[in-house]
């Protein structure tokens, strides 16, 4: 099932028309970017084209792609949206990259979310899909302590600044 989108409206919601997004990508074009095929993967589960959702995993992790499971998920399900959280690297020099996204469904007439980060590898010049981990993406870089600075530059403490919602 479709998400009720315009004809021209691409499902990923990326603000193109379906024609100048993911069409030609589900058509056979290679994804140039890691983001282009994490939203061209959503508008095949949204069309129901198991085919490229298979094709577009990485070869060596295709042994567990499950064609009854996934055609069940895409097409008993009403799909509304996407939201690409962060990208990292994933662009046309590099050779692997994270997509963190947000894809929303209905089922059986419930809303759900699927919130992932997704690994992303280029293989003979084409992206794939790898894998990926459910829930928000992990926050890098240190721990600021309450009673440091904050780092804002208020001059404030952590935990009497941007800390105190935390």
């Amino acid at each position: 099932m479709t998400d009720g989108t315009t004809a021209t409206e691409c499902y990923c919601r990326s603000g193109k028309t379906f024609e100048s997004c993911c069409a030609p990508y589900l058509a056979g074009a290679p994804a140039p970017t890691a983001e282009a095929l994490m939203r061209s993967r959503y508008s095949a589960f949204a069309t129901g084209n198991i085919d490229y959702l298979h094709d577009t995993l990485l070869p060596s992790t295709r042994e567990d792609f499950d064609r009854a499971e996934v055609e069940a998920w895409a097409k008993n399900s009403v799909w509304t949206g996407m939201e690409v959280r962060s990208t990292e690297a994933g662009l046309e020099g590099d050779e692997e990259g994270l997509v963190e996204f947000v894809a929303r469904f209905t089922m059986n007439g419930k809303p759900h979310t699927h919130h992932e980060t997704s690994r992303f590898a280029r293989q003979d010049g084409r992206w794939y899909y790898v894998d990926g981990v459910l829930g928000a993406r992990p926050r890098i870089g240190p721990k600021i302590g309450r009673n440091e600075p904050c780092p804002c530059g208020s001059g404030k403490k952590y935990k009497k600044c941007h800390g105190a919602a935390a």
